[in-house]
């Protein structure tokens, strides 16, 4: 019998979770973030996303530090009728996030956003301790330009460039 796998580092692990409020319907906020191909048009941070199939594909990230992270995802939730979409991630970061759209009247939601990785790019592993609040407000940036674009493309307006909104 293999032994069993070794658990994640402490110091190489990342959880992280927020909530965008949003002023659109809860079915139209979960089709956006279900529509993967189009992160890279309104979440500058998400600079390409590939499809290989239904299911699984490859994401390219890249925020203020300068590097890129790739990822292969997989879905392994997707339920309209909960709203909530989860992927497996391996390759730089290997874990899982989720998006989970709860309703707040008819024409509002909180788009509910957790992640729980551990990073496998071996620059991130040599960092993990002196740059982690680094990482982590590396993180925050990204995650407010994130909703700050997905807020722009739900209200029919531009959603910036590369650099932020």
């Amino acid at each position: 019998m293999p032994p069993p796998a070794a658990a994640p580092s402490r110091i190489h692990r990342y959880r992280f979770h927020g909530s965008w409020p949003l002023a659109a319907p809860p079915d139209v906020v979960y089709a956006r973030l279900e529509a993967v191909e189009g992160y890279p048009r309104w979440w500058p941070q998400i600079r390409e996303v590939r499809r290989a199939d239904a299911a699984s594909g490859t994401a390219r990230i890249r925020s203020f530090l300068p590097f890129d992270l790739t990822v292969a995802v997989r879905s392994t939730r997707h339920d309209p009728a909960a709203r909530v979409l989860e992927i497996a991630m391996t390759g730089d970061l290997e874990g899982w996030a989720r998006w989970t759209v709860l309703p707040q009247g008819p024409a509002a939601c909180t788009a509910r956003y957790e992640q729980d990785v551990e990073a496998r790019k071996p620059l991130l592993r040599r960092l993990a301790l002196p740059a982690r609040p680094l990482f982590a407000a590396n993180h925050a940036w990204m995650m407010r330009t994130g909703r700050r674009g997905l807020q722009a493309l739900l209200a029919g307006r531009p959603a910036g460039g590369a650099g932020g909104i």
